[in-house]
């Protein structure tokens, strides 16, 4: 299944929704209770299947078009969004930093998570320097503590994308990453959440950036240094992940850092990061 988050109208509260190609119906049409996927996880696999079973119970005449409806980001209110640096050789060489002490791991803000086709504010007297990083996203559907690689995926719920945008001049400067991920806008998310059972091996995806209109990033999960099974069960050997945690999991080479010249972030710009299997989220750069 595919959710989303959506306004059905201008002055409309997000709410919960499965996509079906470019239908939709509101998952309160199917069982109730559920405004964000957020709380449709905390319900557990029993809930999941009710809004499963009563949506392919629906006609076609039930499903809505997606045109004129607003997205909101894929996911609300998780109880942290946690990203891992440097899970790629060719980005960890393209910013001189070392990834061979293990996976480098630091919180995203609340504020920061953005919405396909949003808005993403840059101030140039904070940086002129706000880069690009598509990644893909695992949504955790039940607590994992202490979990083996071997049995890791079985605590996914589904998968998403993520532009982890960065303002490098502060990455560069403090010792620590939340800040300089974490302004307003600065991680846009889906536009959807697809469930675990279709994405058979989160290792063989696709994955690439275009900045207007240029390809930036063209590579594939199977390039990770860490699976997303190895992540969950190294993070999860120190932490409980909850239910409705996000990990974004690191990306690929051709930061805009590491090009000549370098190509960063402007207001104006286009960004779409596109994921095998679960789609294209873009987002547009505008003057804070």
């Amino acid at each position: 299944m595919r959710f989303a988050h959506l306004s059905l109208s201008p002055d409309s509260a997000p709410e919960l929704a499965v996509v079906r190609d470019d239908r939709f119906v509101p998952v309160r049409a199917l069982a109730s209770g559920y405004a964000t996927l957020q709380q449709l996880i905390e319900a557990g696999p029993d809930a999941l299947q009710v809004v499963r079973e009563s949506a392919g119970r629906l006609e076609d005449s039930a499903w809505r078009e997606l045109a004129g409806v607003t997205y909101a980001p894929a996911v609300i209110g998780a109880p942290i969004v946690l990203a891992v640096g440097l899970n790629y050789d060719e980005h960890a060489s393209e910013l001189s930093l070392d990834n061979d002490s293990g996976p480098v791991l630091f919180s995203l803000f609340p504020n920061s998570l953005g919405a396909h086709e949003g808005s993403v504010p840059l101030n140039a007297e904070i940086s002129e320097e706000v880069d690009y990083e598509g990644e893909l996203g695992v949504v955790i559907g039940r607590a994992a503590k202490d979990v083996t690689a071997e049995e890791a995926l079985d605590y996914v719920f589904g998968y998403t994308v993520i532009n982890d945008i960065t303002a490098r001049n502060i990455q560069f400067q403090e010792p620590q990453w939340s800040r300089c991920k974490s302004f307003d806008g600065f991680t846009p998310i889906g536009p959807v959440v697809v469930t675990a059972e279709q994405i058979p091996d989160p290792q063989a995806l696709a994955i690439t950036t275009d900045v207007d209109g240029l390809r930036v990033q063209d590579s594939t999960t199977g390039f990770m240094i860490r699976s997303v099974a190895q992540l969950i069960a190294s993070i999860s050997q120190s932490l409980t992940l909850l239910p409705g945690t996000v990990i974004s999991t690191g990306s690929p080479g051709g930061a805009g850092r590491s090009r000549k010249p370098p190509l960063y972030l402007k207001p104006g710009t286009e960004v779409t990061v596109t994921i095998e299997g679960i789609g294209a989220l873009t987002s547009h750069c505008i003057t804070a």
